[in-house]
């Protein structure tokens, strides 16, 4: 199993998650402000299973969601985790951000550099986002990073926009 260590970018620096991590991921994943076009964000609770849930991932199989740290410190989260959609076996790219964050490109930094090690280290499986239908600056990074819309369909009850790229593209 290849592991994926900490990555830096020209601006970023992309980490395992560590316990020190749990209070920014909660307070991160339970914001109403960081969730805009979703119904209502996790609970703290919630959040706490995810972040749970995201370390496991990591022991399980070497790599998955990242923390995004910028000079100022902890701006988001994001990354690639193994993720079955449809009945296929896919890589989930998962990206949120505090508010304060968006608009600077960070989003296409983190994905760039993540789907980069994905195509050296897991070529053979296809990554794939699924954003909500309205979240018009998810969709750019998506369409941003070359992925192609494939499906509309209801992603947890709620309208989204399913976009893949093939493993052979990455890169």
């Amino acid at each position: 199993m290849t592991r994926l260590g900490p990555v830096r970018t020209r601006r970023l620096l992309l980490r395992p998650l560590s316990d020190d991590d749990l209070p920014a991921v909660i307070g991160l994943q339970s914001a109403k402000a960081t969730h805009p076009h979703e119904p209502a964000p996790a609970t703290p609770t919630e959040a706490r299973i995810q972040f749970e849930t995201w370390r496991q991932h990591w022991i399980d199989h070497g790599f998955g969601y990242v923390v995004v740290e910028h000079a100022d410190g902890f701006i988001g989260v994001g990354g690639l985790q193994n993720s079955e959609l449809h009945g296929e076996s896919v890589l989930n790219l998962f990206y949120r951000f505090r508010p304060d964050a968006w608009g600077h490109g960070y989003a296409s930094e983190m994905a760039s550099a993540v789907l980069a090690w994905a195509a050296r280290e897991i070529p053979e499986k296809p990554v794939v986002i699924v954003t909500n239908v309205s979240n018009t600056a998810a969709r750019r990074v998506a369409e941003k990073l070359a992925f192609s819309e494939y499906r509309r369909d209801l992603y947890r009850g709620t309208p989204a926009v399913y976009y893949r790229r093939s493993a052979r593209s990455d890169g």
